[in-house]
């Protein structure tokens, strides 16, 4: 993998803003190199800088990865897979909350500190409070891509109206 290539992973993954210096000491790559590959990414919309005091930082654009997901899910899934997907989804949560006599994941979360449960049980509720947010987060996009769904569609389908025109 070459230097720029790990610079680019590092900053795909960033969780906050980091600085250069970070980055290129995480990406094993030379202060110019990442400062150069930085500097692309934010002209490509990747990244967004961000000014803290005399610090500049660097930090995925949340908003073009929130829909590129959208668009991946639109793109590569039929409107019934979607919709079947939010019913398995929530299913499980409906298991989970019979099966823990809780509403939430925070309940479940709260539920660690009991003393009475062994060493297995904390790490399956453990288990589960991942897979719950993480299905809480699935669930929220597939909501977002079927509400856009026709939107993408029409798009998609009037491109393809431009293109056919111009090969004529």
């Amino acid at each position: 993998m070459s230097a720029r290539d790990r610079i680019r992973a590092v900053a795909e993954t960033l969780r906050e803003p980091r600085s250069v210096n970070w980055i290129s000491e995480q990406a094993d790559a030379a202060w110019s190199t990442t400062n150069e590959e930085l500097q692309d990414l934010v002209d490509q919309g990747q990244l967004r800088r961000v000014e803290a005091g005399e610090t500049t930082r660097y930090q995925p654009d949340y908003t073009r990865l929130l829909f590129e997901e959208i668009r991946s899910l639109i793109e590569e899934n039929t409107r019934e897979e979607l919709r079947n997907e939010l019913a398995a989804i929530t299913e499980e949560i409906e298991k989970w909350q019979a099966t823990y006599d809780v509403e939430t994941w925070e309940e479940l979360e709260q539920s660690l500190a009991d003393g009475d449960l062994s060493s297995d049980e904390l790490h399956e509720r453990r288990d589960v409070i991942t897979r719950w947010e993480e299905n809480l987060e699935d669930r929220r996009l597939i909501k977002h891509a079927l509400v856009l769904y026709s939107d993408v569609e029409a798009a998609r389908e009037q491109m393809m109206d431009v293109a056919d025109r111009a090969m004529r």
